[in-house]
């Protein structure tokens, strides 16, 4: 392709670390849901956690999930300068980076347990999209990690590549989580 000047652009180091944070990403999310569509899933439980039924401890932990993610992108915004003024006090970062991670830790039980024993499922197009934003969520969370982790990422990246992880996990949390409480109510404990 040339541009207006006549010539043809190069392909920087920074768009190809962007395009592998894209393409490591995508994989994963695609290997997520293959591994879903072919498993047969076993519809029991590994462990519920201490929570009555699987679908409490899967309600629960997303919104807890969903939750720490609104405390990242709040301490996201206090980092980039776009909260408050002045320079962040060090307790944000630490804050930020601790809830992500705990975030993570907490979503696993409930994907885990979505792939293993539910499978990804397409009975429904409520269903069918939370199947699919699921295993992008983990896609997109991928991609933000080598965006924060490899050298030499454009700026614009990180904050990206976390609004689209952000993004799916509210997405995730509405097909699964706030839909429950609308048709069944709370879950118990």
């Amino acid at each position: 392709m040339a541009t207006r000047s006549g010539t043809t652009p190069q392909v920087t180091a920074t768009t190809t670390l962007v395009l592998l944070a894209l393409v490591v990403g995508s994989a994963v999310a695609v290997l997520l849901g293959v591994y879903g569509s072919v498993h047969t899933p076993t519809g029991e439980s590994v462990s519920t956690l201490g929570f009555s039924s699987l679908i409490d401890m899967k309600v629960w932990l997303a919104s807890g999930a969903a939750a720490l993610g609104v405390v990242q992108v709040v301490t996201a915004l206090r980092l980039y300068g776009r909260l408050g003024s002045g320079r962040a006090p060090a307790w944000v970062a630490v804050v930020h980076r601790t809830s992500g991670t705990v975030a993570v830790l907490v979503s696993l039980p409930v994907a885990y347990h979505c792939l293993w024993s539910l499978g990804f499922a397409t009975y429904d197009t409520r269903v069918l999209v939370h199947s699919v934003v699921g295993c992008a969520f983990y896609g997109a969370f991928v991609a933000k990690l080598l965006a924060l982790k490899l050298p030499r990422m454009p700026g614009w990246a990180l904050p990206v590549f976390g609004g689209l992880t952000f993004t799916l996990l509210v997405a995730v949390w509405l097909t699964s989580s706030l839909w429950f409480f609308t048709h069944d109510g709370p879950p118990s404990y």
